[in-house]
């Protein structure tokens, strides 16, 4: 186990870079800080057979480990939130341009695991409304929950103006 070579992070490495770039995402720019991040992912990858975030702990249960597998289900909200996201391997282009600092966030994933721990029922019991506006992509139809359109689509690019209010 772990037999983890520079040149598998290095590849890696630019296969992120390259689609992050094209997603318009950002790569933290610390670059031995987010090679150390994709050891992590690489090593997880070894343990679990899915990129688990570094930064937390996995189950081992895919099934249950699905909203923290890389890019997890938290990146684009802790972004527009934070800046970054949880680990910091993604960035905004505020962080990436000086004009903001990456600083320690709270974990939304703990945040819901309390919810859960506390005996709120499951979502399926409510006649529930969601907690935040869904946006879709009227060029591609990509949709997301969050408080504000993504500034880029991450799947055609199209800018924050091409996003409409779906729900």
């Amino acid at each position: 186990m772990n037999n983890i070579k520079k040149e598998d992070i290095e590849k890696i490495y630019k296969k992120l870079n390259k689609e992050a770039e094209f997603s318009g995402y950002y790569l933290n720019s610390d670059i031995e800080f987010t090679k150390d991040l994709i050891r992590g992912l690489l090593i997880n990858e070894e343990r679990y057979g899915y990129w688990a975030c570094p930064c937390r702990l996995a189950s081992g249960n895919k099934s249950k480990d699905l909203d923290m597998i890389c890019p997890c289900d938290y990146r684009d909200d802790d972004l527009s939130d934070y800046d970054c996201c949880y680990c910091a391997l993604y960035v905004s282009k505020d962080v990436i341009d000086g004009k903001k600092k990456i600083s320690p966030i709270p974990d939304r994933r703990l945040q819901d695991d309390y919810k859960r721990v506390k005996g709120e029922k499951p979502i399926e019991n409510y006649n529930f409304k969601l907690s935040k506006p869904v946006w879709r992509c009227k060029v591609c139809g990509y949709l997301c929950g969050r408080d504000n359109p993504p500034e880029i689509c991450p799947i055609c690019k199209a800018k924050k103006e091409r996003f409409e209010k779906f729900m």
